[in-house]
């Protein structure tokens, strides 16, 4: 996933992230893998990856309600966000 924080929101995204986010992606069935911040350039502020059993798990957990919810809850607070189901190969990858 990947996203541009608002700049009027930084405070109350950093919270919920904190909060929110993290432990609700967790609790969905992903494992958190990488985060990344963008400090010079012109790409995407924010990027993360997380992993599912599958890419089956990873289907079910982005069309679930809870799923919707949160990713709800953040676009309140980013911008440009995107994000893709990639077959986990081990290493780094984009």
């Amino acid at each position: 996933m990947s996203w541009d924080i608002r700049p009027d929101r930084e405070q109350e995204y950093f919270e919920f992230v904190v909060r929110e986010f993290i432990p609700g992606v967790q609790r969905l069935g992903f494992e958190l893998s990488d985060a990344w911040a963008t400090v010079f350039g012109d790409h995407p502020q924010i990027l993360v990856g997380a992993v599912a059993s599958s890419a089956s798990k990873a289907r079910q957990i982005l069309q679930s309600d809870e799923w919707k919810a949160l990713n709800s809850q953040l676009q309140d607070f980013v911008k440009n966000y995107s994000f893709k189901i990639v077959e986990a190969r081990g290493g780094f990858q984009f």
